[in-house]
């Protein structure tokens, strides 16, 4: 198993030798340059884990040669060695960036003690990196899938919030997103770089929740036999959220006020108030006005906390985005299970439709899971689907069309049928394949066909 990529640069052709046997031999894969040329040159060619260089070559020197990979790859790791070592090119040299440095004659266990750390550095940065990608990826406004018009005025005030300090207060039914849109908030934040922290207020006890939010000193109750950060330190210049902060307590509900107007927090048995920078977002399932009048909630902290108040959808009121989240999630429990499934089939597509989903996304996601484990072809049929859903009958309505006595042409008015569908549908189009009996792909089709847009036929009578 192969270490790490090295680039070792000197412009003794013995010297490049024994470096590369001794490096080769350790098991990494060295490539060699004479000068800062030609080293340049295999950069742009090559990435490497770690680049040892010499300190002193004609045309060029390591410190030059240093400034310049630093610009261009500042995640190098890179080791200076010469065999005219001062302190003052030393320190002039980690001024600069460099990972470390090395006098020549230089000890071979020395050599591969720090080359190894070089290599492990670079590695743990471009970990980090990959991994931070990859959550800018997940949290992203645009990977919050929804085309329905509620979601699309979540997803701009979502960009328009972020950048703010401003508390954020997020409802919504169980299961609708609220943390997902907590997090895309943070992720498009100056806080990015920073904890978020997410803890249930419904979930832990009073007396436990009080600790965990603000910490304990030793000794301030039995069993604290040492300190303990509370999330709110642990969470500093980040993000908090607090899920289900309508379920929390009268008592800590004055404690998290003073957070709100302090910035500071005081730990259980703790007689210092400590600063604080933190951005609160909570959520809640409730109506907190109605917990307010009756005295469940302080007024005074839910006006602190309805700064920018954002309303998650259940999936009931954008039925629209059914198809687009099944698509989604069909891909991510596919992929996951390393399955082949592209699709579904329409009648599983209408049960889908047609089913309240009383848990919203989150139901909508685990009924997918299930369906994926279930399916062994390339498309979820409906025996895939739980009892609950597929044991609904499709409820398609009437939408008013009479046929006269003579009879009528379908190709003479398909188009006044899909128009007066699509307005008693609210131009869901969904809906609007529930009331024809189609699928949601065949009145798409149907739809382009006859160039019908919503909004060139919104304001018309049909």
């Amino acid at each position: 198993m192969r270490k790490g990529n090295i680039l070792v640069v000197d412009d003794e052709r013995g010297q490049r030798e024994i470096l590369r046997t001794i490096l080769e031999g350790e098991g990494y894969d060295v490539l060699t340059a004479n000068n800062e040329r030609e080293a340049l040159k295999a950069l742009q060619e090559e990435v490497f884990d770690a680049i040892l260089t010499d300190l002193k070559m004609p045309g060029g020197d390591g410190i030059h040669l240093l400034a310049c990979i630093l610009r261009e790859i500042p995640a190098s790791s890179v080791v200076i060695m010469t065999a005219h070592g001062t302190i003052d090119s030393a320190v002039e040299a980690m001024k600069l960036g460099a990972f470390d440095y090395l006098t020549k004659p230089l000890e071979r266990d020395e050599l591969l003690v720090v080359m190894e750390k070089a290599v492990e550095k670079t590695s743990l940065l471009n970990e980090n990196t990959r991994l931070k990608e990859q959550l800018d990826e997940r949290f992203r406004v645009e990977n919050i899938v929804g085309s329905d018009g509620k979601m699309q005025d979540i997803l701009k005030m979502i960009k328009r919030v972020s950048g703010s300090r401003s508390t954020v207060l997020v409802y919504g039914e169980s299961g609708t997103g609220k943390e997902l849109v907590a997090k895309a908030i943070h992720q498009n934040s100056p806080r990015r770089d920073k904890p978020f922290i997410a803890i249930n207020c419904a979930a832990i006890p009073v007396n436990l929740l009080e600790s965990e939010l603000f910490g304990y000193e030793k000794g301030s109750f039995t069993g604290a036999n040492s300190r303990k950060t509370g999330l709110f330190e642990s969470a500093n210049g980040g993000t908090l959220l607090l899920d289900e902060v309508g379920d929390m307590d009268m008592s800590l509900q004055t404690k998290l006020l003073r957070v709100l107007q302090e910035k500071e927090i005081r730990r259980v048995g703790g007689k210092e108030s400590i600063k604080v920078d933190v951005r609160i977002i909570a959520a809640t399932n409730r109506n907190l006005e109605d917990e307010i009048r009756n005295g469940k909630f302080r007024e005074d902290l839910y006006y602190r906390l309805n700064v920018i108040a954002l309303r998650m959808p259940a999936l009931r009121e954008r039925i629209g985005d059914i198809p687009e989240l099944i698509s989604y999630f069909i891909k991510k429990h596919s992929k996951a299970m390393n399955k082949k499934i592209t699709g579904i089939s329409n009648d599983a597509l209408n049960h889908f439709l047609n089913y309240h989903w009383p848990g919203n996304v989150r139901q909508l996601e685990s009924v997918i899971e299930r369906a994926v484990i279930m399916t062994d072809g390339y498309r979820i049929e409906e025996d895939a689907l739980p009892f609950e859903i597929r044991n609904k009958p499709y409820q398609i309505g009437k939408i008013g069309f009479d046929i006269p006595d003579e009879g009528m042409s379908f190709e003479e008015h398909e188009k006044e049928l899909l128009l007066k569908a699509m307005k008693k549908a609210d131009w869901v189009i969904a809906r609007a394949a529930l009331l024809l009996g189609m699928s949601y792909r065949t009145l798409q089709y149907r739809l382009d066909k006859f160039g019908i847009k919503k909004e060139e036929y919104l304001h018309q009578k049909v």
